[in-house]
């Protein structure tokens, strides 16, 4: 984002300007570690303060940010629900926690497949189908 001074944190993922309202809503939206979750939003309060305070003198509108923060297992802070209430839509929290929890399954997929280099859940899938078949054999046999 493009200030009257050099600020180093003006980088968000989603900016809402409405010109008739005269307002603005930083948007930002992390995974952290779940131990972190409450430091890290902490932490993106403090670093966005010098930003709301410009965009406020540029703009002439009332700025507030929006923290979407939810660490890795799916663990939120007490506030997600606030700041979820503030933006306009319906937000399911259980659905944004599913979609980290399959993100971070799906990246630990991919880094053992790399450390390995094997699939190795085809060599799963492989090996339940095995046992599947031998159970099935076990119960056919008069």
């Amino acid at each position: 984002m493009q200030t009257n001074r050099t600020l180093p944190n003006n980088k968000l993922d989603i900016i809402v300007q409405d010109s008739e309202k005269e307002t603005c809503v930083l948007v930002d939206v992390a995974i952290s570690g779940d131990r972190n979750v409450i430091k890290k939003e902490a932490e993106k309060i403090l670093k966005y303060k010098d930003l709301i305070i410009e965009i406020q003198c540029m703009w002439n509108v009332k700025t507030k940010v929006i923290l979407v923060i939810i660490g890795t297992t799916g663990t939120i802070s007490r506030s997600l629900r606030r700041y979820l209430s503030n933006t306009p839509g319906k937000h399911e929290i259980k659905e944004l926690q599913k979609t980290v929890i399959l993100g971070t399954a799906s990246l630990h997929q991919k880094v053992l497949m790399f450390k390995y280099n094997t699939c190795f859940m085809s060599e799963i899938t492989f090996h339940v189908a095995q046992i599947a078949n031998t159970e099935q054999l076990k119960h056919s046999v008069p």
